[in-house]
């Protein structure tokens, strides 16, 4: 029996700055089903200096990454109101801090779950802080090799800290051939740690993928439209299509948690085994005294009468009595 994977909705910057769209956001995604709900917490003099350059240049009213980092920070207040709602909308409240200040306010908040970017993996101040907090902890794989994952991974176990060990590849959309579910059973056999999805595809494809192999958590990006602004938008889902991606893993989850025992499942279709297969007919008027053969057979639905397979028993044998064309013949109709 697997337990349920936690799907998480990623808000990340998909809010753009506006406190009652980061609102609007966990109400989609608690709408979709979901289990938690993801946001990024930037403090942009902690974590930024002006000079950072854009990854991507997509907003037209920032001048600076270092403007637009700014722009999309929230008072302590203010993310106390947006983990009261998740908590409202039963949600769990995870996030991704981008400094050591940042993730002071996380923890005076109150969280669920940690998130670790790719870019963190290798902040060991960050990550003594998060361990020391006991919350369990998501820890993407983004941007790093195997021998950087075994560091993390075994600073994180030797801390026993909670860790849930998650396949990403940082591209914004990854395309299929990059998404790396092949990684995934690797990942749990490695480091025998639960383990999951942090999916840029921008579909549902991938996710429905992984759940069909097993996963603990799968992390999507989201977003109230595809005409949305923001640098994630081509690597995001729709609201809609998040509510879809959720109904499918739950049936992928029943249909895991559910092997089939091929014969007790065909007795069980024995009725309907009668109406589909088929049964030994009078090709014509046969009349009574007829020595069977083949020439004088056809087989037809329903399976009620002498079973196509059984054949070999009736041929040769001579009928007692006259069979109509397109009649079952029947063990009846047949001299002892």
């Amino acid at each position: 029996m697997t337990h349920p994977c936690l799907i998480i909705g990623e808000v990340g910057q998909a809010h753009d700055g506006s406190l009652g769209l980061a609102h609007a956001y966990i109400d989609a995604i608690a709408n979709a089903g979901a289990d938690a709900v993801k946001f990024q917490t930037h403090i942009a003099q902690a974590e930024s200096t002006p000079g950072e350059p854009w990854r991507v240049k997509f907003s037209r009213q920032d001048a600076t990454r270092y403007d637009y980092w700014r722009r999309m920070e929230f008072s302590e207040e203010q993310w106390q109101g947006l983990r009261a709602h998740a908590a409202d909308r039963r949600l769990k409240f995870i996030s991704s801090p981008f400094s050591l200040p940042a993730a002071q306010m996380l923890q005076r908040v109150g969280l669920d779950g940690w998130k670790v970017a790719s870019g963190e993996i290798t902040n060991r101040p960050l990550l003594e802080f998060i361990v020391a907090s006991g919350i369990p902890i998501l820890l993407s794989t983004g941007m790093s090799a195997l021998p950087e994952i075994d560091e993390v991974v075994g600073f994180l176990q030797t801390h026993q800290a909670p860790t849930t060990l998650l396949q990403c590849t940082t591209a914004y959309p990854c395309p299929p051939e990059k998404i790396g579910l092949n990684l995934i059973p690797m990942y749990r056999d490695r480091y025998r740690c639960n383990v999951g999805l942090s999916d840029h595809s921008g579909t549902i494809y991938a996710g429905l993928a992984a759940a069909a192999i097993g996963i603990d958590a799968l992390e999507v990006h989201v977003t109230m439209s595809r005409e949305m602004p923001g640098p994630d938008v081509p690597a995001s889902v729709t609201a809609d299509e998040l509510r879809q991606l959720v109904e499918g893993i739950r049936f992928i989850e029943k249909i895991r948690n559910h092997p089939v025992d091929k014969d007790q499942l065909s007795e069980e279709m024995r009725p309907l085994r009668r109406l589909f297969t088929k049964s030994a007919v009078a090709m014509s008027d046969l009349p009574a005294g007829t020595i069977l053969s083949s020439e004088h057979l056809t087989f037809k639905k329903p399976g009620t009468g002498i079973a196509v397979e059984r054949v070999g028993e009736i041929l040769g044998r001579k009928l007692r009595r006259p069979v109509p064309a397109d009649t079952l013949l029947s063990q009846d109709d047949f001299e002892p």
